[in-house]
């Protein structure tokens, strides 16, 4: 009976709880892991892939200011996430799964109210000091103390951790059946404990910071580039998980202020590798001799990934975007079918969804599966959204929009908003419509400058503002702004990341991701019901009403997306034949001259 006490004493004292949870060796959200617990390397991978060589790369904007990016103060750099491992990798072949990478294995708790990881035991920082359940603990607990705010909305469920056993911690969590927390505390760099001792972590610092990743800082020079160097002697490189990755010796960012020159730069030869973004530049600017004798390589890469919601964000913590008919109005005066012929020569797809280029979009009426979630709310919901499908405002494309515009001088008029002396009026208020459109890419004024000139003819004053990319994202941080360009990615598998997105909470927290300030207890509810839901198919439908409930709130102004990536390169590289489905993969590329 004693020895029965004791071995019950020491399950309890290691935190399994009344049942052992098995030891896994990976962890999937609403499914099964692809590759089994002996798998030697991801299917996207040349496990030979030589290592050496150098590629140079760019960084837009004009420079970084900080290369501790854990933080919200400073501009951080460009690749600076390539210094720091985390517990576990997620594999880019799959919607949400992630393997151990210091985490060697993972429980979980049935009800998903605690995840433990056994970290390896050779897991090493840069100096060779082995990776602790001490530096864990303490990683986790300072990012929620003093990191970018975004960490404490992200580990807002997630109540403590602990060490239990001489390399395992455990986490707990202040809610239960949120299958994807243990997937989210996966995600967390681990911090060298020792290096920060005598450091202020919530400062801004030049100095290269202590990691455990697969490569080091080599090289600063602010304004200019910042060159990283591969670890010879990094712990986890032939892990399964990184075998066939990470094998370029040096990757320079160098840093260009100006899209224009940047472009110039990359046909002259200065870098190496470019995504190119730009539908015009794609079409008109690389019929040149490197291309056409085989020195520079183009070539189109289909995704799978979903591509989120690229968009003109209101922000509507200003008063005149407040009442949702002025948003819907001003819809109207973007001419997308004019703009995607003229600017873009038929490159793009309207994007009619949060979560375009995936089954999680909505489209058409809401079916039964989607009415489970939205019928409670029905009330406090637009008709409409039950009514018929949300499409965005149609042109024929000839830059004609009398049509477009009477249509929002009938909102406009609703909203009490009339044009005086020229002018868009409140009706009450005898307040003037103006406001601001921010940009930090210059690209976007051709774009967004036709825009300005249709909401003229509304009456309204906008005027566009293009600044550099330190003062940009601390005017996002702090919700400076009036409107903006944002791009909003998502995931197979959203979560609890919608919070960060969408919340009320967010909404009020500096350096969330809510850009346009939306605070609704419906939406609140609804990113509830994505966070727990029990399967693939009730995710996928509490997100298509939640889409839904997004779009018909008229939050933004939704531009275009693409679903391949245009990718130019010298040639130099060579890559694996297959390509992952949810990542371009350049991590798996190798320099022909590396041996």
């Amino acid at each position: 009976m004693g020895n029965l006490r004791m071995q019950w004493g020491l399950v309890l004292a290691l935190g399994f709880g009344s049942a052992v949870a098995a030891e896994q060796h990976g962890m999937a959200l609403h499914g099964d892991l692809k590759y089994g617990p002996e798998f030697e390397h991801f299917d996207y991978v040349n496990p030979d892939a030589p290592k050496g060589g150098s590629v140079r790369l760019a960084a837009q904007g004009s420079t970084y200011d900080n290369l501790n990016p854990f933080l919200l103060r400073g501009i951080s750099p460009a690749g600076i996430g390539q210094v720091f491992d985390t517990l576990t990798t997620q594999s880019s072949d799959e919607p949400f799964s992630e393997y151990g990478l210091i985490a060697e294995s993972m429980a979980v708790a049935e009800d998903y109210s605690w995840v433990r990881f056994t970290l390896r035991a050779e897991a090493r920082f840069h100096d060779g000091e082995p990776i602790t359940p001490e530096d864990v603990i303490w990683t986790f607990e300072t990012l929620k103390e003093k990191g970018h705010p975004h960490y404490r909305v992200y580990y807002n469920d997630v109540e403590r951790a602990e060490q239990v056993g001489e390399r395992a911690v455990k986490f707990h969590f202040a809610v239960d059946n949120n299958a994807e927390l243990p997937l989210i505390i996966g995600q967390l760099p681990v911090l060298p404990r020792h290096y920060w001792e005598d450091r202020d972590f919530a400062r801004t610092t030049m100095e290269p910071p202590l990691g455990s990743g697969p490569y080091r800082i080599e090289r600063v020079d602010p304004g200019r580039s910042i060159t990283y160097h591969r670890v010879e002697d990094y712990w986890a490189a032939d892990l399964p998980v990184n075998r066939g990755r990470h094998n370029f010796d040096r990757i320079r960012y160098d840093y260009y202020r100006d899209t224009t020159v940047a472009l110039e730069a990359f046909k002259a030869g200065e870098y190496d590798f470019r995504v190119e973004n730009i539908a015009r530049n794609w079409a008109t600017q690389y019929d040149i001799a490197a291309v056409r004798n085989g020195e520079m390589i183009l070539e189109e890469i289909e995704h799978d990934i979903p591509t989120g919601m690229q968009a003109y964000f209101f922000n509507i913590r200003r008063e005149i975007f407040q009442d949702p008919r002025v948003r819907k109005a001003l819809g109207y005066a973007f001419d997308y079918e004019w703009t995607n012929r003229t600017l873009f020569n038929d490159s793009y797809t309207r994007t009619t969804s949060y979560f375009s280029n995936s089954e999680l979009a909505s489209s058409g009426l809401p079916g039964e599966a989607e009415l489970v979630f939205l019928e409670p709310f029905r009330d406090e919901l637009p008709e409409a959204l039950f009514e018929r499908e949300y499409t965005p405002p149609t042109t024929d494309g000839s830059g004609g929009l009398r049509g477009n515009l009477r249509r929002a001088f009938e909102l406009l008029a609703e909203a009490g908003w009339q044009v005086q002396d020229n002018r868009l009026t409140h009706t009450e208020t005898g307040r003037e419509m103006r406001f601001t459109i921010l940009l930090d890419n210059p690209t976007f004024e051709r774009v967004t400058l036709p825009f300005v000139r249709n909401l003229e003819q509304l009456g309204i004053q906008a005027r566009v503002r293009t600044v550099d990319t330190s003062q940009y994202q601390n005017r996002m941080d702090s919700f400076d702004f009036d409107m903006t360009v944002q791009l909003i990615g998502q995931s197979q598998s959203p979560g609890n990341e919608q919070r960060n997105y969408w919340s009320c909470a967010a909404a009020e927290t500096d350096g969330s991701r809510n850009y346009s300030g939306i605070c609704d207890p419906v939406i609140d509810e609804l990113i509830e019901r994505v966070i727990y839901a029990t399967d693939r198919d009730e995710l996928v439908n509490a997100t298509r009403a939640l889409d839904r409930v997004l779009l018909w709130g008229h939050y933004v102004i939704p531009q275009w997306h693409v679903n391949t990536f245009r990718i130019a390169y010298w040639n130099k590289f060579e890559r694996p034949p297959i390509s992952p489905d949810f990542a371009l993969g350049f991590d798996t590329w190798w320099h022909k001259d590396a041996e």
